[in-house]
């Protein structure tokens, strides 16, 4: 069965590449730092193959820390699909907005990583395509070369963390949601969700906590269908 097709305009390819270029530095420093955690857990490869096949940071870093905490594989894949478990309601928001049939929707689907959904949402609610696909180019980019290099560089680069180089993921996140969170409606849901989170990380498995702050916008979507009424 062939998707509907969008009817909104849709930037081009190169213009989503320029888009996400921004984010390419914070992006490589995320990689560097996964792969100088990575590779005395995982070795030398697996960092890398990693990056390539799952290619989600909060995911990696989610796996990383059981396995860093003696934990078992499953436990580990367990912890990343339930931090990619958000990509769930991402996917259905975009989904209207990507055209072909499911094979080629699905692989476009592909490209949704936080900051790319975050930049390619129109405030009607729709989204870019080409914005979304471009933009995520040069991110991908970043996160693979940058744990290539965290790995290669090893011990050399183990004390980044003395930098500050620990405060550029939540800091990264910080940053789109200052992007997202300009409504007073989006700044309430933002403080729940953060809340919910704070309170859940201690007692349940990791990626649970991030899960459980999601019902946060069911307030945002409370107030919008009601708007809508």
């Amino acid at each position: 069965m062939t998707a509907p097709a969008a009817t909104e305009e849709h930037s081009s390819l190169s213009a989503g590449v320029r888009a996400g270029l921004p984010f390419v530095l914070p992006t490589l420093a995320l990689g560097v730092s996964f792969g100088v955690l990575a590779e005395p857990v995982m070795g030398e490869v697996a960092p890398v193959v990693m990056s390539i096949v799952v290619f989600a940071g909060a995911a990696q870093f989610a796996s990383l820390s059981v396995l860093a905490a003696a934990g078992g594989p499953g436990a580990a894949i367990l912890a990343g699909l339930l931090m990619n478990a958000r990509f769930l309601p991402m996917g259905f928001a975009i989904a209207p907005s990507l055209r072909g049939r499911a094979l080629k929707r699905a692989a476009q689907g592909q490209a949704v990583v936080d900051a790319s959904w975050a930049i390619a949402r129109r405030p009607d609610g729709t989204f870019d395509r080409g914005v979304l696909l471009g933009a995520t180019i040069p991110q991908a980019i970043g996160w693979m070369g940058g744990t290539l290099i965290g790995v290669l560089g090893g011990s050399a680069l183990a004390g980044l963390e003395k930098f500050g180089i620990d405060a550029i993921f939540p800091a990264f996140y910080l940053a789109l949601l200052w992007a997202e969170g300009g409504s007073r409606r989006g700044l309430v849901v933002a403080v729940i969700g953060g809340a919910i989170t704070r309170s859940r990380m201690s007692c349940v498995p990791a990626g649970l906590a991030v899960i459980a702050a999601s019902l946060a916008a069911l307030i945002g979507l409370r107030r919008t269908g009601a708007t809508a009424g």
